[in-house]
Protein backbone atom coordinates (compact mmCIF):
# COMPACT_ATOMS: atom_id res chain seq x y z
CA UNK A 1 0.00 0.00 0.00
CA UNK A 2 3.52 2.28 0.77
CA UNK A 3 4.59 1.32 -2.23
CA UNK A 4 1.07 2.27 -4.66
CA UNK A 5 0.81 5.59 -2.92
CA UNK A 6 4.42 6.66 -3.05
CA UNK A 7 3.74 5.52 -6.70
CA UNK A 8 0.94 7.60 -7.32
CA UNK A 9 2.52 10.61 -5.70
CA UNK A 10 4.98 10.41 -8.14
CA UNK A 11 3.16 10.27 -11.49
CA UNK A 12 1.01 13.00 -10.25
CA UNK A 13 3.84 15.48 -9.35
CA UNK A 14 5.52 14.14 -12.82
CA UNK A 15 2.49 14.88 -14.58
CA UNK A 16 2.12 18.39 -12.63
CA UNK A 17 5.94 19.15 -13.91
CA UNK A 18 5.59 18.33 -17.75
CA UNK A 19 3.38 20.79 -17.73
CA UNK A 20 5.78 23.15 -18.05
CA UNK A 21 7.28 21.91 -20.83
CA UNK A 22 8.26 23.57 -23.67
CA UNK A 23 5.05 22.65 -26.67
CA UNK A 24 6.85 23.20 -29.53
CA UNK A 25 8.93 19.67 -28.87
CA UNK A 26 5.96 17.83 -28.48
CA UNK A 27 5.96 14.57 -30.39
CA UNK A 28 9.85 14.96 -31.44
CA UNK A 29 11.49 11.97 -31.35
CA UNK A 30 12.90 10.48 -27.81
CA UNK A 31 10.76 13.42 -26.24
CA UNK A 32 7.57 11.77 -25.16
CA UNK A 33 9.29 11.38 -21.77
CA UNK A 34 12.47 10.68 -20.07
CA UNK A 35 12.28 7.22 -19.88
CA UNK A 36 13.45 6.10 -23.68
CA UNK A 37 16.19 8.23 -22.62
CA UNK A 38 17.15 6.30 -19.27
CA UNK A 39 17.12 2.93 -21.12
CA UNK A 40 19.34 3.26 -23.97
CA UNK A 41 21.82 5.10 -21.33
CA UNK A 42 21.30 2.04 -18.63
CA UNK A 43 21.55 -0.55 -21.58
CA UNK A 44 24.98 1.35 -22.82
CA UNK A 45 26.47 1.30 -19.13
CA UNK A 46 25.73 -2.25 -19.09
CA UNK A 47 27.10 -2.95 -22.20
CA UNK A 48 30.27 -1.36 -21.88
CA UNK A 49 30.78 -2.58 -17.80
CA UNK A 50 29.76 -5.70 -18.07
CA UNK A 51 27.86 -7.82 -21.23
CA UNK A 52 30.41 -6.21 -23.94
CA UNK A 53 33.23 -7.13 -22.14
CA UNK A 54 32.14 -10.42 -21.18
CA UNK A 55 31.05 -11.21 -24.80
CA UNK A 56 34.43 -9.98 -26.14
CA UNK A 57 36.44 -12.27 -23.05
CA UNK A 58 37.96 -15.05 -25.63
CA UNK A 59 37.12 -13.61 -29.04
CA UNK A 60 39.72 -11.35 -31.32
CA UNK A 61 39.62 -7.65 -31.06
CA UNK A 62 37.51 -6.59 -34.06
CA UNK A 63 39.44 -5.03 -36.45
CA UNK A 64 37.57 -1.46 -36.94
CA UNK A 65 39.54 0.97 -38.53
CA UNK A 66 37.70 1.76 -41.57
CA UNK A 67 34.31 2.24 -40.05
CA UNK A 68 36.14 4.07 -37.28
CA UNK A 69 37.86 6.86 -39.87
CA UNK A 70 34.27 6.94 -41.23
CA UNK A 71 32.61 7.63 -37.79
CA UNK A 72 34.66 10.11 -36.49
CA UNK A 73 35.18 12.69 -39.55
CA UNK A 74 31.35 12.16 -39.67
CA UNK A 75 31.05 13.35 -35.94
CA UNK A 76 33.23 16.32 -37.56
CA UNK A 77 30.87 17.17 -40.10
CA UNK A 78 28.00 17.18 -37.55
CA UNK A 79 30.07 18.85 -34.79
CA UNK A 80 30.53 21.59 -37.51
CA UNK A 81 27.21 22.20 -38.84
CA UNK A 82 25.78 22.27 -35.24
CA UNK A 83 28.36 25.19 -34.23
CA UNK A 84 27.24 27.01 -37.25
CA UNK A 85 23.69 26.47 -36.00
CA UNK A 86 24.19 27.80 -32.65
CA UNK A 87 26.35 31.00 -33.75
CA UNK A 88 23.69 31.77 -36.65
CA UNK A 89 20.67 31.21 -34.18
CA UNK A 90 22.18 33.19 -30.83
CA UNK A 91 25.41 33.52 -30.17
CA UNK A 92 26.47 35.35 -33.14
CA UNK A 93 23.48 37.24 -33.77
CA UNK A 94 22.59 38.19 -30.76
CA UNK A 95 23.25 36.97 -27.53
CA UNK A 96 25.13 38.56 -25.10
CA UNK A 97 27.27 36.00 -23.79
CA UNK A 98 25.67 37.26 -20.38
CA UNK A 99 22.26 36.70 -19.42
CA UNK A 100 20.26 35.35 -21.94
CA UNK A 101 16.90 33.76 -22.14
CA UNK A 102 14.75 31.40 -24.01
CA UNK A 103 13.08 32.37 -26.38
CA UNK A 104 9.77 29.91 -26.89
CA UNK A 105 8.03 31.81 -29.82
CA UNK A 106 7.94 29.98 -33.11
CA UNK A 107 9.64 32.01 -35.46
CA UNK A 108 12.06 30.34 -37.58
CA UNK A 109 15.11 31.18 -35.59
CA UNK A 110 13.48 29.97 -32.47
CA UNK A 111 12.23 27.25 -33.77
CA UNK A 112 15.91 26.73 -35.55
CA UNK A 113 17.38 27.14 -31.97
CA UNK A 114 15.26 24.70 -30.91
CA UNK A 115 16.39 22.04 -33.78
CA UNK A 116 19.80 22.38 -33.24
CA UNK A 117 19.20 21.65 -29.16
CA UNK A 118 17.62 18.76 -29.89
CA UNK A 119 20.07 17.70 -32.39
CA UNK A 120 22.90 18.29 -29.99
CA UNK A 121 21.44 16.00 -27.59
CA UNK A 122 20.03 13.48 -30.16
CA UNK A 123 24.04 13.51 -31.07
CA UNK A 124 25.14 12.31 -27.51
CA UNK A 125 23.78 9.01 -28.27
CA UNK A 126 26.08 8.77 -31.32
CA UNK A 127 28.79 9.30 -29.45
CA UNK A 128 28.10 6.55 -27.34
CA UNK A 129 29.55 4.33 -30.31
CA UNK A 130 33.00 5.67 -28.81
CA UNK A 131 32.99 3.49 -25.98
CA UNK A 132 31.07 0.80 -27.99
CA UNK A 133 34.22 0.85 -30.16
CA UNK A 134 36.69 0.42 -27.36
CA UNK A 135 34.83 -2.51 -25.93
CA UNK A 136 34.77 -4.48 -29.66
CA UNK A 137 38.11 -3.94 -30.07
CA UNK A 138 39.43 -4.85 -26.34
CA UNK A 139 40.67 -1.46 -25.22
CA UNK A 140 39.08 -2.05 -22.13
CA UNK A 141 41.26 0.11 -20.10
CA UNK A 142 40.16 3.45 -22.02
CA UNK A 143 36.59 2.57 -20.76
CA UNK A 144 37.15 4.89 -17.42
CA UNK A 145 35.10 6.04 -14.81
CA UNK A 146 35.64 9.94 -16.73
CA UNK A 147 34.97 8.51 -20.41
CA UNK A 148 31.53 6.57 -19.35
CA UNK A 149 30.04 9.12 -16.42
CA UNK A 150 30.90 11.57 -19.20
CA UNK A 151 29.06 10.07 -22.35
CA UNK A 152 25.99 8.60 -19.77
CA UNK A 153 25.01 12.06 -18.24
CA UNK A 154 24.99 14.51 -21.14
CA UNK A 155 21.69 12.30 -23.19
CA UNK A 156 20.24 11.72 -19.98
CA UNK A 157 20.32 15.81 -18.80
CA UNK A 158 20.21 17.29 -22.45
CA UNK A 159 16.72 15.85 -23.03
CA UNK A 160 15.51 18.03 -19.84
CA UNK A 161 17.54 20.66 -20.77
CA UNK A 162 15.12 20.12 -25.13
CA UNK A 163 12.15 19.25 -23.34
CA UNK A 164 12.07 22.73 -21.14
CA UNK A 165 14.91 25.07 -22.43
CA UNK A 166 15.83 24.86 -25.54
CA UNK A 167 17.59 28.27 -26.32
CA UNK A 168 19.04 30.73 -24.49
CA UNK A 169 22.24 30.89 -21.73
CA UNK A 170 22.04 27.25 -21.31
CA UNK A 171 23.31 26.14 -24.97
CA UNK A 172 26.90 28.00 -24.53
CA UNK A 173 28.36 25.11 -23.45
CA UNK A 174 26.94 23.03 -26.24
CA UNK A 175 28.01 25.32 -28.40
CA UNK A 176 32.01 25.08 -26.77
CA UNK A 177 31.73 21.47 -26.64
CA UNK A 178 30.96 21.27 -30.54
CA UNK A 179 33.73 23.22 -30.91
CA UNK A 180 35.96 21.08 -29.09
CA UNK A 181 34.30 18.16 -30.68
CA UNK A 182 35.84 19.06 -34.51
CA UNK A 183 39.46 19.35 -32.76
CA UNK A 184 38.80 16.29 -30.68
CA UNK A 185 37.36 13.92 -33.40
CA UNK A 186 39.78 15.29 -36.07
CA UNK A 187 42.59 13.65 -33.78
CA UNK A 188 40.43 10.49 -33.46
CA UNK A 189 40.22 10.60 -37.19
CA UNK A 190 44.02 10.79 -38.00
CA UNK A 191 44.88 8.42 -35.71
CA UNK A 192 41.76 5.88 -37.18
CA UNK A 193 43.92 6.35 -40.86
CA UNK A 194 46.59 4.31 -39.23
CA UNK A 195 50.51 4.38 -38.41
CA UNK A 196 51.62 6.62 -41.65
CA UNK A 197 49.30 8.93 -40.49
CA UNK A 198 50.35 9.04 -36.50
CA UNK A 199 53.14 11.62 -36.78
CA UNK A 200 50.81 14.41 -37.05
CA UNK A 201 49.16 13.43 -33.57
CA UNK A 202 51.93 15.20 -31.51
CA UNK A 203 48.98 17.62 -30.36
CA UNK A 204 47.19 15.43 -28.23
CA UNK A 205 48.67 17.34 -24.94
CA UNK A 206 47.04 20.12 -26.46
CA UNK A 207 43.73 18.76 -27.05
CA UNK A 208 43.69 18.04 -23.26
CA UNK A 209 44.06 21.75 -23.13
CA UNK A 210 41.31 22.48 -24.96
CA UNK A 211 39.01 20.47 -22.56
CA UNK A 212 40.50 21.96 -20.00
CA UNK A 213 39.21 25.48 -21.62
CA UNK A 214 36.10 24.41 -22.14
CA UNK A 215 35.29 23.76 -18.70
CA UNK A 216 36.75 26.79 -17.95
CA UNK A 217 34.77 29.03 -19.79
CA UNK A 218 31.65 26.59 -18.99
CA UNK A 219 32.16 27.73 -15.44
CA UNK A 220 32.70 31.07 -15.72
CA UNK A 221 29.84 32.08 -17.85
CA UNK A 222 27.53 30.35 -16.15
CA UNK A 223 29.32 31.38 -12.93
CA UNK A 224 28.20 34.75 -14.05
CA UNK A 225 25.02 34.59 -13.75
CA UNK A 226 24.66 34.28 -9.95
CA UNK A 227 26.17 37.98 -9.95
CA UNK A 228 23.63 39.27 -11.33
CA UNK A 229 20.06 40.37 -9.67
CA UNK A 230 18.06 41.06 -12.24
CA UNK A 231 18.72 38.25 -14.91
CA UNK A 232 15.31 36.46 -16.12
CA UNK A 233 16.61 32.96 -17.12
CA UNK A 234 13.26 30.95 -16.41
CA UNK A 235 14.82 27.58 -15.32
CA UNK A 236 17.22 28.99 -12.68
CA UNK A 237 17.80 24.96 -11.93
CA UNK A 238 19.86 24.26 -15.12
CA UNK A 239 22.03 27.05 -14.38
CA UNK A 240 23.04 25.52 -11.12
CA UNK A 241 23.32 22.00 -13.01
CA UNK A 242 25.54 23.36 -15.29
CA UNK A 243 27.49 24.90 -13.11
CA UNK A 244 27.94 21.65 -10.88
CA UNK A 245 28.55 20.01 -14.38
CA UNK A 246 31.36 22.25 -15.69
CA UNK A 247 33.30 22.26 -11.92
CA UNK A 248 32.93 18.83 -11.94
CA UNK A 249 34.63 17.56 -15.26
CA UNK A 250 36.95 20.35 -14.74
CA UNK A 251 38.21 18.94 -11.61
CA UNK A 252 38.04 15.47 -13.06
CA UNK A 253 39.99 16.59 -16.21
CA UNK A 254 42.66 17.90 -13.75
CA UNK A 255 42.65 14.41 -12.01
CA UNK A 256 43.39 13.22 -15.63
CA UNK A 257 45.87 15.85 -16.46
CA UNK A 258 48.00 15.90 -13.18
CA UNK A 259 48.53 11.36 -13.71
CA UNK A 260 48.49 11.71 -17.65
CA UNK A 261 51.03 14.59 -17.79
CA UNK A 262 52.90 15.42 -14.78
CA UNK A 263 53.17 12.12 -12.94
CA UNK A 264 53.63 10.66 -16.70
CA UNK A 265 51.24 7.64 -15.77
CA UNK A 266 49.43 7.47 -18.74
CA UNK A 267 51.18 9.42 -21.44
CA UNK A 268 50.30 9.06 -24.76
CA UNK A 269 52.05 6.39 -26.37
CA UNK A 270 53.58 7.84 -29.51
CA UNK A 271 55.10 10.23 -26.78
CA UNK A 272 56.90 6.92 -25.38
CA UNK A 273 57.44 4.52 -28.30
CA UNK A 274 57.44 7.45 -31.12
CA UNK A 275 54.11 5.54 -32.14
CA UNK A 276 50.48 5.49 -30.62
CA UNK A 277 49.41 1.66 -31.17
CA UNK A 278 46.28 2.02 -29.43
CA UNK A 279 44.61 3.85 -31.84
Amino acid sequence: MAFSNLTSKAVLLYDEWIKDADPRVEGWPLMSSPFPTTIIVGAYIYFVTSLGPKLMENKKPFDLRQIMAFYNFSVVTLSLYMTYEFFLTGWATGYSFRCDVVDYSRSPTALRMAQVCWLYYFSKFIELLDTVFFVLRKKNSQVTFLHVFHHSIMPWTWWFGVKFAAGGLGTFHALLNCIVHVVMYTYYGICSLGPAYHKYLWWKKYMTTIQLVQFIMVTGHIGQIYLMDDCQYQYPIFMFIILLYGSMFLVLFLHFWYHAYTKGQRLPKMTRNGINKDQ
